[in-house]
């Protein structure tokens, strides 16, 4: 009976595996697009604008060095351990107690790699609400992720992963998607109402632009893609 138990288990940490560097890819193929895209947007609003010539420098270099560092190091980390969350979620067999503990643990991580906190002021009286905002996406990437890691169907691409995980139901993940979006959306209106919350200390107003801009840009090629998997198979 044990080594039954021991093939069981071992079948279950295969396909728990296969799915995360699925996933694990694809998100970080969307972040280095999603980089891209906002240094595009950046050398077009720096090339069109009436801006000081001291300014353009400074933007420039500020965006190419936190997209390199700061931004694709904090998200890589993020991607990494909300997929850790997610397998200890499944491990605790999914208790709603064991998985509140999962996020206020490793939370503070999570954050650690956002750029919430790494380019907004702590002391800024709306930081509490972005701040807020993050838990919230961590929280919903977390069972999201978990809900695709538990897919055991012979999958071996993410547009797979995701049709069978969403129980080929495109309604589902279009509530998941827009949900994800929402909060981001709602993340970037803070900082439109007031760039003053942003560390950078000039070129704000073109780092705002480039973050509206980004985003919808990212939003349409989502839901462009969402539907190519559900619609186009």
């Amino acid at each position: 009976m044990l080594p039954d138990l021991i093939g069981e288990r071992n079948l279950e940490e295969d396909y728990i595996e296969r799915n995360s560097r699925i996933i694990e890819d694809k998100m970080i193929w969307q972040t280095d697009e999603a980089l891209e895209i906002g240094k595009k947007l950046v050398d077009k609003e720096l090339n069109t604008g009436l801006l000081d010539f001291f300014i353009k420098p400074v933007v420039k270099t500020f965006y190419s060095y936190w997209s390199t560092h700061d931004a694709r190091e904090g998200t890589l980390k993020q991607i990494r351990l909300t997929l850790d969350c997610a397998k200890l979620t499944i491990e605790n067999g999914e208790s709603e107690e064991a998985f509140l503990e999962i996020i206020e643990e490793h939370f503070p991580t999570f954050l650690d790699g956002d750029q919430t906190y790494r380019q907004c002021k702590g002391k800024h009286k709306n930081y509490d609400k972005l701040k807020s905002i993050t838990k919230d996406i961590f929280i919903t990437q977390v069972q999201e992720s978990a809900m695709l890691l538990k897919v055991k169907d012979n999958v071996e691409t993410y547009e797979d992963l995701c049709r069978v995980g969403f129980t080929y139901s495109k309604e589902k993940a279009s509530f998941s998607l827009k949900r994800q979006l929402d909060y981001k959306h709602e993340a970037i209106k803070i900082v439109e109402r007031d760039h003053a919350i942003l560390k950078v200390p000039t070129g704000k107003n073109i780092i705002v632009r480039v973050l509206r801009k980004g985003f919808e840009k990212t939003k349409t090629l989502l839901l462009h893609r969402l539907d190519l998997i559900f619609d186009g198979y």
